[in-house]
Parts: structure tokens; sequence; C-alpha cells
């Protein structure tokens, strides 16, 4: 493709990435920072996301993503930004009758109000631009559903309908927006759910790839590293399963 990047480079490129600082975030931030990319991370615990931030040389931002005026406010100081990727995330460990309304409000606002919020934020300048790349973090539980987790699932399955739909809105103005459904990863949030649930809950979701094992954080990262390249530029209102084969099932 005639004047693009080398391949997965992302040189010159700023990247916002919500949830950066653990996780599969934290290995995203790593990977764009590595291929060239100014990344800005933006976290609840500025502490780990600070520490990561001197780590790769990247810049850190205290931030609750799900609250759009503040989401604003850093976007405006920190911006514009060229790639965002909405990656925070909160899972759910119990089953729907068990769970209250205030446990469906912090599902939704984590993980689907944040990524409205920042997609809102960081759009006008990409639109202006001409110029955009937005990779939504997902789950297979968006498209499988989830015993346990319902409202998880619920708010999962809005990014991919809303992620097709801002693809749908900003294809004229050179802007791509890709989900990425990862299944059972081996970061913090998993550790918790096993924690809870026991080593039958890691025999399950082993069980459900295809390829029997555990995904890593960076096998995530590798592929919104391609997604924001160049070499992606003609991929947009896409779910990319990074799950081992767990979404095409046994």
């Amino acid at each position: 493709m005639a004047g693009s990047l080398p391949f997965g480079r992302l040189d010159g490129r700023r990247a916002f990435v919500s949830g950066g600082a653990r996780g599969i975030g934290a290995a995203i931030v790593r990977s764009f920072a590595g291929a060239g990319a100014r990344v800005v991370i933006a976290d609840l615990d500025i502490a780990a996301a600070t520490a990561l931030a001197d780590e790769v040389g990247a810049a850190a931002a205290g931030l609750d993503v799900s609250d759009a005026v503040a989401v604003r406010a850093v976007m405006a100081q920190d911006g514009p930004f060229d790639i965002l990727v909405n990656n925070a995330g909160v899972d759910q460990h119990a089953f729907f009758t068990d769970t209250t309304a205030g446990d469906w409000a912090r599902l939704i606002a984590v993980n689907l109000t944040s990524v409205l919020a920042c997609t809102q934020a960081a759009l006008p300048a990409m639109q202006k631009a001409r110029f955009g790349r937005i990779i939504n973090i997902t789950s297979e539980a968006a498209r499988l559903g989830s015993k346990g987790g319902s409202v998880y699932s619920a708010a999962k399955g809005g990014v991919i309908a809303f992620t097709k739909s801002i693809a749908r809105e900003n294809a004229r103005y050179g802007i791509t927006a890709n989900a990425i459904a990862p299944g059972p990863i081996r970061t913090p949030m998993l550790e918790q759910a096993v924690a809870k649930g026991g080593e039958k809950i890691l025999q399950a979701m082993t069980g459900a790839t295809l390829l029997g094992r555990l995904g890593e954080p960076e096998e995530v990262a590798a592929a919104a590293r391609f997604l924001a390249s160049d070499q992606a530029a003609y991929i947009t209102g896409e779910t990319l399963g990074v799950s081992g084969g767990m979404g095409i099932g046994g």
C-alpha cells in the first residue's frame, strides 16, 4: 500500500488505551509503544498506570472512563488521538437472579458506557483528520453467552453492535472500527474467576477452546496492533475472535 508504514509499525501515531494498566490492556500498551506509538494509559489505578508508563515511555491518566465529562477533559488535554482502544472492563461471577440493579449499573458502565464515552470524545478529531482506528475489546461471552455472566455478556454484546454502527457511520472519514473477542486469557481477571470458582472453572474454560489452552495477553495485543496498523486499512466492522477456536465450538 503506497505511503503506508512498514508492517505492524505505528510510528507517529498517538494511541489512547483504556484500562491499560494491567492484563490485556498492559500488553497492548507495550506492543503499541514498541511499534513506535505515543500511548496514553487511562486507568483508575493511576499508580499502576504510571509505573507502566515509566517502563515503556508512555503517559498515564487516572480516569474513570465511564465518566463522559472526565473523558472529554483528558482527551482535550492529551489528544488528539489516531488510535483508540476501548479495553476497560469488569467481569461478573453470579447468576442473574443473584445480581442487583447496582451490579447491572456497574457492569454496563464499565463495559459499555465507557466505550461510548471514549469513542464520542475521540471521534471529532479523527473525523477532522480523516483518519482513525477504533478497537473495542469485547468477549466471546458476547457471542456465546456465559453462565454466571449474563449482564457482562449483554454489555459486551452491545459493544459488538456499537462497533458495527460506528464503522458504518465513519467509513467516509477514513476511520475503521473493529472489535476483538478474547476467549479465556491469562489475566488478573481470569485469576479472580478461578479463585472464586475453583479449578473446575479453569478446566471448563480451556476445554471450551479447540486449542485446549489459555491465551496470553500478548496474543490479543498482536491482533490489536494489526488492526491499528496501515495494513488493516480495508478491515472495518468486524469482530475478531482471539479465543483458541472457542467461537466456532467443538
